[in-house]
């Protein structure tokens, strides 16, 4: 063989070793290109799979919001109102001496009673006090007596009624409580 076929046959031989390292290296690319795609694919997927979970909490909390909202939407109007109907009761608490003052007392008493009957269709309730155990979460003493024949930390009278609209106290109740 000449130096030039040798020459050639290495020529060859490089050729395809530079052909086949090549190929390698397209293939490692290759490889790398597509674990990259899935590397990204799987940060997308985990994003997508956050932010939807983030969006159903998101519309959880919104729904029950609303809820809440609309359970207690009358609370604003009943706080405005207990003020009037306190002034009704101390009103129809007075003493009538004649038929016109009588006939007054009961167009009143008529007018509470519908508008407690309006109040009792939103959900307000009074709470129950005289002779009940003392509650700080529904009652608010402003007195303390001490009277024998009664169990102590017992409410014994009743200054100002509180009100619950379903289960929210909207004013607790003004109380004397025996010591």
């Amino acid at each position: 063989m000449s130096e030039k076929e040798v020459q050639q046959e290495t020529t060859e031989e490089l050729k395809q070793d530079a052909a086949v390292e090549s190929e390698e290296t397209a293939e490692t690319e290759e490889i790398a290109a597509e674990e990259n795609w899935q590397q990204k694919a799987e940060e997308a997927e985990d994003k997508y799979l956050r932010l939807r979970a983030e969006f159903d909490n998101y519309r959880r909390r919104i729904q029950k919001e609303n809820e809440t909202l609309q359970k207690y939407r009358a609370q604003n109007v009943v706080t405005g109102i207990l003020p009037a109907l306190d002034n009704f009761e101390r009103a129809l608490n007075i003493e009538t001496t004649n038929d016109e003052s009588a006939s007054l007392l009961k167009g009143m008493q008529m007018v509470h009673s519908s508008l407690l009957e309006a109040l009792k269709a939103e959900g307000v309730e009074v709470i129950e006090s005289v002779g009940q155990q003392f509650d700080p979460n529904l009652h608010q003493a402003v007195m303390q007596v001490s009277e024998e024949g009664t169990e102590s930390n017992t409410v014994i009278e009743e200054l100002q009624k509180g009100y619950k609209l379903k289960d929210r106290v909207i004013r607790p109740s003004m109380v004397k409580v025996n010591e």
